[in-house]
């Protein structure tokens, strides 16, 4: 399910992108590029209304995306304490103990044995 999420909030925020690009911050806008086609087909005040109104849900559909999500994620109940993080749990835990080794002892360097004086 997260994943679904995932997807409708990557395609909301391209989406949202693609609306903020496209506006002019003046007003003009996509009306503008298109000359006097827009004035006949949606006028210019359209445009601009659509591309804003669509700018507003798109924001707002991420925010409702992104809090719905949360309520699909696994708490993992059972392996954290409560109110403790998973690094103070582990730092109250004892070291672990280092595995054995499978080789044998090296022996001990002998000391070479010096002959002893005699005067």
């Amino acid at each position: 399910m997260l994943i679904f999420f995932g997807i409708l909030i990557v395609v909301a925020c391209v989406l949202l992108g693609f609306f903020v690009l496209v506006q002019n911050p003046k007003g003009g806008g996509l009306s503008g590029s298109f000359g006097g086609f827009g004035n006949q087909v949606m006028g210019v005040r359209q445009t601009t209304d659509v591309l804003e109104k669509g700018t507003w849900i798109l924001a707002s559909a991420i925010a409702i995306l992104c809090l719905t999500s949360a309520m699909f994620v696994n708490k993992g109940a059972g392996s954290i304490q409560k109110g403790k993080s998973t690094i103070e749990q582990s730092a109250g835990a004892p070291a672990p103990v280092p595995a054995p080794s499978n080789t044998a002892p090296l022996p001990q360097p002998t000391q070479p044995t010096t002959p002893a004086k005699t005067n």
